[in-house]
């Protein structure tokens, strides 16, 4: 008997997630991307989690670097700040070239426009999975910038009417997510 799989990705779409901007650098030059899979995973010493596709500059700017700083959005951050950060591939543009942002005292840069807070991480371990590499990394600098509510990825999708990026973990969820709307659920 064959075991077959039954994905409802509506179930997929409960999980809540916020939106981030993960940065690196690899000697003088930053790169970031936006992302939605970061988590704390552990309270003492504090341990963050990160994961991004294999393939982005960001991912091979974490290897190289070991490590990498958060910087957490807020609701308002305008579509085309996250379409610099979410949509742009840093081979082909210098994304940190009209943002205020400053280098961490890990080496990462920190964004530092639309953000609440910036954690920095330093990698203690990664893993491959699939498409996508997850670093695991212990906070090095955490402060709050200013109060205000941050942007998360319902919020996103359901009233800024944004997409997931093709590199994205939430990339498939795109087209299911269309056909919600469009059936009025």
């Amino acid at each position: 008997m064959e075991n077959q799989k039954t994905i409802d990705r509506g179930a997929l779409r409960a999980i809540s997630y916020g939106l981030y901007i993960v940065s690196s650098s690899r000697g003088d030059r930053f790169n970031g991307q936006v992302a939605n899979a970061v988590m704390q995973v552990t309270a003492d010493p504090m341990g963050l989690a990160v994961c991004l596709h294999r393939d982005n500059l960001t991912t091979e700017f974490i290897k190289s670097s070991g490590h990498f700083s958060v910087s957490v959005l807020e609701r308002d951050t305008p579509m085309t700040f996250i379409g610099t950060f979410g949509f742009k591939c840093g081979r082909d543009i210098d994304k940190f070239a009209a943002c205020d942002h400053r280098r961490g005292s890990t080496g990462a840069p920190v964004v530092l426009d639309h953000t609440l807070a910036v954690i920095e991480a330093s990698v203690k371990m990664q893993m491959d999975f699939h498409t996508h590499i997850m670093f695991l990394g212990e906070v090095e600098a955490a402060s709050v910038l200013r109060e205000g509510n941050p942007l998360t990825y319902a919020y996103y999708h359901e009233v800024k009417k944004g997409k997931s990026p093709k590199n994205a973990p939430t990339f498939g969820l795109n087209e299911g997510r269309r056909q919600t709307e469009g059936s009025g659920k």
